[in-house]
């Protein structure tokens, strides 16, 4: 009898159209591939609860098995980048306003790199928290407060870079978009996941959470940021830190206060929240808090 988990004699050699070199008609025939090496069978919609399984236990299995116990979620724009980046963004955007100066919109991209310019020390300051936590927390085998990113540009990058820059472990978690979209070069490879589905990305980025930080962002990071807030709030998942970097940006961006004052939240839910300004005071909160 034989072996269903061993390979099949045939795996490795099937052509571009699915059949086998030489084999018979029903050989060739799609219906006669194994159904796990079969991606057109498993990209079928009913076949969706089982992607599903696939996506939840594949990065799972990988963490454990790389010793992964516990994470912080670091969130935050991938436009911001490092300040070379950001300046060089800068005086391409001045260049087209100088050839077309009567172009309202390209004057409005030279306002915008400037701000974006100006947000380029939280790159640096992510950067610097992620290997500030890292450098901590990965000695001695142990693999707690892992940095754990969208795996995209800008503040993403920048996180675990931190923790590549004092050789520790990073984990990003991709997200495949219809537009170009790759993992930064500072994920550990091996930790380094491509999702298809959200829903299934933003569990892992909790699974294994103690803290989230969230640096100033757009729909994304206030995305990310309202599900957590949403799963504490409602007591989905266990309270955790949820530091929001740089008072001044999102005091302007969203009006916790304005939300208490109307009774759409409770006042002791503004409590789930945290600003801080440095690395060093997002760091000692997220201390504080486990009483380390």
């Amino acid at each position: 009898m034989s072996d269903p988990d061993r390979p099949s004699p045939h795996v490795g050699s099937v052509d571009s159209h699915g059949g086998f070199p030489g084999g018979s008609s029903q050989e060739n025939s799609p219906s006669y591939l194994l159904a796990f090496e079969d991606s057109a069978f498993l990209r079928r919609e009913e076949l969706r609860p089982v992607r599903f399984q696939l996506e939840l236990w594949k990065p799972e299995m990988l963490q454990n098995e790389a010793g992964i116990r516990s994470t912080v979620v670091v969130f935050g724009s991938a436009r911001i980048r490092e300040r070379k980046v950001a300046e060089e963004q800068l005086q391409r955007a001045k260049e087209n306003a100088r050839q077309d100066p009567d172009n309202p919109l390209l004057a409005r991209r030279v306002n915008t790199a400037r701000r974006l310019l100006d947000k380029s020390r939280f790159y640096s300051e992510a950067r610097e928290f992620a290997a500030l936590m890292s450098r901590s927390c990965q000695i001695d085998g142990r693999c707690e407060y892992v940095v754990v990113t969208g795996g995209g540009p800008g503040i993403m990058e920048a996180a675990n870079r931190g923790a590549f820059d004092v050789g520790a472990k990073s984990i990003g978690l991709n997200i495949s978009l219809p537009f170009e979209q790759e993992p930064n070069h500072y994920i550990t490879p091996q930790l380094s996941f491509q999702f298809h589905y959200f829903a299934l990305r933003k569990m892992h980025f909790l699974m294994r959470a103690k803290a989230l930080v969230v640096f100033p962002g757009g729909f994304g990071t206030f995305d990310e940021l309202f599900v957590t807030l949403t799963l504490i709030q409602t007591g989905k998942v266990e309270p955790l830190p949820v530091l929001l970097y740089n008072r001044a940006f999102w005091e302007r961006a969203i009006d916790f206060a304005f939300l208490a004052e109307e009774g759409t939240i409770s006042p002791e839910d503004l409590d789930l929240i945290e600003f801080v300004e440095t690395p060093e005071e997002a760091w000692k909160a997220i201390q504080n808090f486990y009483g380390e």
